[in-house]
């Protein structure tokens, strides 16, 4: 696959999943939760990364797009981290998720989406958004890791 289009393929993806939670946020009118916002930040990266990658030579590029995938198996861990406060396995570590309502304490302690509520995108359909996430991340590290590890092919003209 060419270098730049393997770029424009990875800023695409991300971008694409970026737009699906905004879709859920302002369309659908799903609040995301702290856990949600941060599960975002890499996806951001990743763009810039694909859009550096279309700018850089081949082998800069698989570089590039390997630092994506790292970047992407942070994501894994974020959004598995997500999946196991939803089912109680353990309390999130953000402070904004397990905000309780103190007499005297600000209103910002108390979380407008609690983290272990599942919001699932598809009505009817048991898989929480940050179920999902954590499959993209993890098929979307795949693939961004296996290119990057690909050696050169030579091209016969």
């Amino acid at each position: 696959m060419d270098h730049r289009l393997a770029g424009v393929l990875t800023a695409v993806a991300a971008l694409a999943a970026l737009g699906v939670a905004y879709f859920a946020q302002y369309v659908l009118r799903l609040t995301p939760c702290e856990l949600c916002l941060l599960e975002r930040w890499p996806y951001r990266i990743v763009i810039v990364l694909g859009l550096l990658g279309t700018l850089a030579r081949p082998r800069t590029t698989r570089i590039i797009l390997g630092m994506a995938g790292l970047v992407m198996l942070a994501d894994v861990l974020i959004a598995g981290l997500h999946v196991g406060v939803e089912f109680n396995w353990w309390p999130s570590p953000l402070p904004e998720c397990n905000g309780e309502l103190i007499p005297g304490a600000a209103l910002p302690m108390t979380p407008a989406t609690p983290c272990d509520r599942p919001v699932d995108l598809i009505h009817g359909l048991p898989i929480s958004m940050a179920q999902m996430d954590f499959c993209a991340a993890v098929l979307f590290s795949i693939l961004l890791l296996t290119y990057a590890a690909q050696k050169k092919t030579r091209r016969f003209r």
